[in-house]
């Protein structure tokens, strides 16, 4: 059995496991919890480690395994790993474990809690491993439908049903649309299969008509992109994250938004290489708005947790601007910041949640001065905002500088501005947040305030660490990515059996 399979289904177990735990046994459900995502986290650390020393199954992943379910259709238990869906994996198992820690906040229905969290993390666990459409839509699906429900329970502020009735409404329209677009996917590639690797290979010797990519190819990405936050679909995004308890904002803005990038990624880009060259354009020019105009929108936010969650959707733009560029370097550094923004998003939730915990307030203007109380915490919340806002050593980083220079040779404009946003307005978002919330004087109703514990430090210490990590030794992803970004771009671009780095060496306008 794949390592794959152990990764995604100890948190599934450990939560059919919790339904027969007597629910005021509260230590042993948050330890079941606890342990499971431990478990995946380690064996996706382990996965990560041999990856390269792993042997390559008979379509071309690692740690393959295939099992079939529904013969007639071609449907299968296929799962297996790439470079395209390495560090996502590795980044969503970290970052469940970090959120069950997180967790302590939790005090009431914490069995169904845990419950909902466990689902939620084997679901996208499982399908960012899935090679199969069916189960790739459905474990997504299945780890979307507790987001709601948390967040209409153990949501917080006055907004939450808000919240919650619009969060609910925008992703399940968006998961309608890309469902529509996935079925005619399968009808229409004549391949009469599920499994991705083989509608691949199908559609480089008969690719889809050009009219059926034009059609197909827009429900995917505006489908996938509600799903994202791409603008002006993004309302949804942080006034949800703003209702949300901690762990949920954790999981989903860190691990479940990256679903629809990688589906671009992985399912859109290969198969409609057509369409998608002809919709690159305008996706660059949306993806300012989430650059631009949600930027502008954070600097005028007081609550912490919605500036932090307007971040998070601005930073969705670096990353469809890497997808727009269409070549390795642009691709690469998408899939990486995809990787970097899962660590950072979860580190910056994490924090706001010790913060409103202890203060019972997000508004900064409430805050201030609490970097004398919370050493610890005030320490990792500026490194989290330099992380934001692109500092060297960060993980964040690399991503985005690899967008700007793949994105420079296609849409200089686009990228003048997207640096302008990132540097500036990014900047001043970040470094206000932080003068407001841990700087000038302390009110007196906070001078108890007590600094994280030994125990309590561990997920922000962990979420850290793999910023710091992949900061500072980039090719442990770039590498793997490298490999299979190029057979994307190849196919994007319309020379299947040519690697993009090729093209590119030699025909620097290939997307011209």
């Amino acid at each position: 059995m794949s390592i794959l399979t152990y990764i995604a289904g100890w948190p599934l177990v450990a939560a059919l496991a919790l339904v027969v735990v007597p629910r005021n046994y509260r230590v042993v459900i948050r330890a079941i919890a606890v342990l499971a995502t431990f478990i995946s986290a380690v064996l996706a650390v382990k996965m990560f480690c041999q990856f390269n020393a792993a042997p390559v199954g008979p379509t071309g992943f690692r740690f393959e395994q295939i099992v079939p379910w529904v013969t007639s259709l071609d449907i299968n238990w296929h799962v297996g790993v790439d470079g395209l869906n390495l560090g996502l994996i590795l980044m969503g198992a970290i970052v469940a474990f970090a959120a069950a820690l997180c967790s302590w906040e939790i005090q009431s229905r914490e069995k169904e809690f845990y419950i909902l969290l466990l689902v939620m993390t084997g679901g996208i666990l499982g399908a960012f491993a899935s090679l199969d459409l069916f189960f790739f839509y459905f474990l997504h699906e299945l780890a979307l439908v507790p987001t709601f429900i948390m967040i209409g329970i153990w949501g917080r502020g006055a907004r939450k049903n808000y919240a919650t009735f619009q969060i609910t409404i925008y992703l399940s329209v968006g998961a309608l649309i890309a469902l529509i677009g996935l079925i005619a996917l399968y009808l229409q590639s004549g391949a009469n299969t599920f499994d991705i690797p083989k509608l691949i290979e199908h559609a480089k010797t008969n690719p889809l008509a050009v009219n059926v990519q034009n059609f197909i190819f827009p429900l995917l990405l505006f489908g996938f992109g509600i799903l994202v936050s791409l603008w002006p679909f993004h309302s949804w995004a942080p006034l949800g994250y703003g209702a949300a308890p901690a762990p949920t904002a954790m999981i989903h803005a860190g691990i479940l938004k990256k679903f629809g990038l990688y589906g671009l990624i992985r399912i859109a880009l290969p198969l409609m290489p057509q369409a998608a060259q002809s919709w690159m354009t305008v996706l660059s020019w949306l993806c300012l708005g989430n650059i631009l105009y949600v930027g502008w929108v954070t600097m005028r936010q007081r609550d912490l947790n919605l500036l932090i969650g307007n971040s998070s959707v601005a930073h969705m733009g670096f990353i469809f601007l890497g997808i727009a560029s269409l070549n390795l370097i642009g691709i690469t550094g998408a899939v990486f910041v995809m990787v970097a923004h899962g660590f950072l998003a979860a580190l910056t939730f994490a924090l706001s949640g010790y913060l409103y915990q202890k203060t019972g307030t997000l508004d900064m203007g409430e805050l201030g001065g609490l970097c004398r109380k919370l050493r610890f915490i005030g320490t990792a919340l500026v490194m989290a905002a330099m992380a934001g806002c692109g500092l060297p050593g960060f993980a964040n980083f690399v991503g985005e500088v690899s967008i700007f220079f793949a994105s420079w040779k296609v849409f200089p404009l686009v990228t003048v501005l997207g640096v302008w946003g990132a540097l500036v307005i990014g900047g001043i978002y970040m470094t206000r947040a932080v003068r407001r919330v841990l700087h000038g004087p302390l009110p007196e109703r906070y001078a108890a305030v007590p600094d994280a514990g030994l125990w309590r430090k561990l997920p922000y210490a962990l979420l850290l660490a793999s910023l710091f990590v992949f900061g500072c030794f980039p090719r442990l992803l770039t590498d793997p990515i490298k490999a299979d970004a190029d057979k994307i771009v190849a196919m994007a671009t319309g020379n299947p059996e040519k690697p993009a780095a090729v093209s590119e060496i030699k025909n620097p306008e290939v997307r011209n």
